[in-house]
Order: C-alpha cells, then structure tokens, then sequence
C-alpha cells in the first residue's frame, strides 16, 4: 500500500489530513483578516475594493484559492467521518460517562457540532459576498477607481439585524473550534503544546476572531 493511499484509509493518516488542513485554513485567516481590515481605512473602500480585484485576478493567488475550497471540504468532510467512526466505536458506551469525558471539556465534546456551524458560516459568508462578486447577480456600483463596489455591499449586508447575529453566532463557533483544534493539530503531529503554549493559541484563536468580529459590529452600529 502506497504512503497515499495509506493515509486516506488509515485513522491516524485521516487525522493528519484533518490537522494538516487546520492549520492551512488558520493562516489563510489570518491573510483574509489582513486584507478585510482595508474596510476601516476611511476611503470609501477603495482600498479594499482594488484589494478584492487583486485576490480574484492575480493568478497565483487564485491558483491557491482551489486548494482553499479542497482544503475547506477535506477538513469537514474527514472530521465528520471521523467523529461518526468514532461514534460508532464506542457504541452502547456513549450513553456511559467515562472518566474520558469527566476529563474533557465541552468543546472537546462539541467539536463536530461546532464543525457543523462553522462550515454553514463559511457557506453564508461565501454566499453573501463571493459568490455574487465572482459569478455575479448582483448590480455592484463602481468606485472612483473604476472598480466594483464590494465596500458598499459588505456596509450594507452588515446594516441587517439577522446578518450581525448570523456572523457573530458563527464567529463564536470558530473561537471555539479554533481553540481546541489550534491545541489538537500540534497533538496530531506529535507535539504536546505546555500550559503556556495552550494559552497563547487561545488567545490567538480569541483574538484573530474578535478582529473579523469588529467588521459587522462597526457597519452595525458605527457606518
């Protein structure tokens, strides 16, 4: 059996894969949440909207926004059929408490569930702006700069009660998600993070989410 096939059907190649991925979907947060702050530069978002054309027309950045969709169905996916393999393992257990889940958090126990939650944010926020600006059905204005208006869609989605809840329910999800994958990734790779390293990555992970946080916050109440 070749090294790729064995990590595809192999439990501990599948939680590679699930780490692996983890961690690539963290950094690109953290890029995305760079870019997203050109919305607060106080320009009527023409920065941020030349930093739109930019992330769908430069070839090496759209090259790695495949991998991004792979990474995204590959971290749920493999997460999911690994929870339900799991599941299914303990099988008449799971209705016992164990001295595991005494020992536990309830994040730890609500990964999948948070998974679930955070996958959905991700499709609302893909359909809110994405998909419009990439295959458009949307009229967008156009900017001083001669770009579409993407700064005026997001100030205007985000003026929506529903939405700001919506994004911020799914920010807390991801807090949480992130908080005890950033810790589980570096387990999976046979790393065994200290108390102190375990309160910088959830710090980190609170932190990266407060800054997209404040971008429909700020079109709430302050735009």
């Amino acid at each position: 059996m070749s090294w790729v096939s064995q990590t595809f059907t192999s439990t501990i190649g599948r939680k590679l894969l699930v780490a692996a991925t983890g961690l690539f979907l963290i950094s690109f947060l953290i890029i995305h949440l760079i870019g997203n702050l050109q919305l607060f530069k106080g320009d009527d978002g023409l920065a941020f909207n030349a930093y739109a054309v930019f992330m769908t027309s430069n070839p090496l950045i759209k090259t790695v926004s495949y991998l991004l969709y792979f990474s995204i169905l590959a971290h749920a996916v493999i997460a999911i059929y690994l929870w339900f393999v799991n599941r299914k393992a303990r099988g008449s257990e799971r209705y016992k408490v164990s001295n595991a889940n005494e020992n536990s958090s309830w994040i730890s126990r609500s990964m999948a569930l948070l998974g679930i939650l955070v996958f959905a944010f991700i499709f609302m926020h893909l359909k809110d702006f994405w998909y419009y600006y990439k295959f458009g059905g949307l009229e967008f204005e156009i900017d001083a700069n001669g770009n579409r208006d993407l700064y005026a869609l997001v100030a205007e989605q985000f003026k929506s009660t529903f939405s700001l809840v919506a994004y911020l329910v799914g920010l807390v999800a991801l807090a949480l998600h992130l908080v005890h994958g950033f810790q589980s990734a570096f387990q999976t790779f046979g790393l065994n993070p200290q108390k102190t390293a375990k309160q910088v990555t959830a710090w980190f992970s609170i932190i990266l989410v407060l800054g997209f946080a404040t971008m429909p916050v700020y079109f709430y109440f302050f735009a």
